[in-house]
């Protein structure tokens, strides 16, 4: 009989003890993917949005080089042109043609009153100043007919396009009188286009001619390079944004077109996380989960930068030593158990 009961009192005292280590199965625990928390930076952005130009270094407006009609148009705005196509046909004016006509009759006066004058000085009849006025006076003669020649005065001229260009704008119709010196058309060349955007002030003092871009034109998914012209000192009165020229490809973007521009304007150092680790609470503060030995630990952590999927956070709770919750993290709370899925196997939850 006291043989038994020892027996007994032992088996529960075992049963006892194992019951205190092993673990509780009914303990809950969530299944978790991990990273490890690494120091590194992201680029630093800003954002701006505008409309692509032609560069003021690639545009130039045609003129009229004296008074003309202008005859026949060749092309119309928009349109792109090659190098020496035909732009528009201006025929002088009448008083354009009168002047042409006296310039002629200038210069046969005075040819004849040089070579009379050089007859003369041969006899001993003229003097040196007067062959010297009278040979002056033929050069002037040519020298004002050549350049009324030079200006489209002496008949109908056709103007060429410079370059390769797009018509940006015409100023002048079919019929027209036009005078010395007035605008025609506005020619850019498409390879050296811009893109003009504007940045509120705080941002605008970020960025620096040189910056790297990547622009994306509205309603495409596809990004270009490009860099940072130059960054206005003054404020536009009429948007209230300091602008920004940034140089594009050649043949990306075409003039008139709104396009968005993603400045690089620094670094942002901090622990670089994917996007995925980092959860709001219901205050609206911002945390991540951290491994303490299979047991989450809640971290509040700030955000500090963005690029694509990836954030710089900051937070003094955080410890490098201890791996960041990936997946799964938003089912924890503190002290919750987690057990870790294994690459290329998953377990059911």
């Amino acid at each position: 009989m006291n043989n038994r009961w020892i027996l007994c009192a032992v088996a529960l005292a075992a049963w006892s003890t194992y019951a205190v280590a092993a673990p509780d199965a009914g303990t809950p625990s969530v299944l978790v993917t991990q990273t490890a928390l690494r120091q590194g930076s992201l680029p630093r952005t800003i954002e701006a949005y505008g409309v692509v130009q032609a560069s003021a270094a690639a545009s130039r407006t045609v003129m009229a080089t004296t008074s003309a009609t202008v005859q026949t148009l060749y092309v119309r705005e928009g349109e792109a042109v090659g190098a020496g196509a035909p732009l528009m046909q201006l025929v002088p004016s009448p008083q354009t043609t009168a002047a042409y006509i006296q310039a002629q009759s200038a210069l046969r006066v005075a040819e004849q009153l040089s070579a009379r004058t050089t007859q003369m000085f041969a006899q001993h009849l003229a003097t040196a100043q007067q062959l010297a006025d009278a040979q002056k006076a033929e050069s002037d003669a040519q020298s004002n007919l050549a350049a009324l020649k030079a200006q489209g005065a002496g008949g109908a001229q056709v103007l060429r396009a410079p370059f390769r260009a797009i018509v940006l704008h015409l100023s002048a119709s079919q019929g027209t009188v036009v005078s010395a010196g007035s605008p025609l058309l506005d020619l850019a060349s498409p390879e050296k286009s811009i893109l003009k955007v504007g940045a509120v002030p705080a941002q605008a003092m970020l960025v620096g001619s040189g910056n790297a871009a990547r622009v994306t034109a509205v309603g495409e998914d596809q990004s270009w390079p490009a860099t940072v012209l130059q960054r206005g000192a003054m404020i536009d009165p009429a948007t209230g944004l300091v602008p920004i020229e940034i140089a594009l490809p050649p043949g990306r973007f075409l003039p008139g077109e709104a396009a968005d521009a993603t400045i690089t304007v620094g670094q942002t150092q901090g622990y670089v996380v994917p996007h995925a680790a980092i959860l709001v609470d219901d205050h609206g503060g911002t945390y991540v989960v951290q491994d303490d030995g299979l047991k989450a630990r809640k971290v509040a952590v700030s955000i500090a930068g963005s690029h694509q999927d990836q954030d710089v956070i900051r937070g003094d709770g955080l410890n490098p030593s201890q791996p960041l919750v990936l997946s799964g993290n938003y089912q924890l709370d503190d002290g919750m158990s987690m057990r870790i899925e294994q690459q290329g196997k998953k377990e059911e939850q």
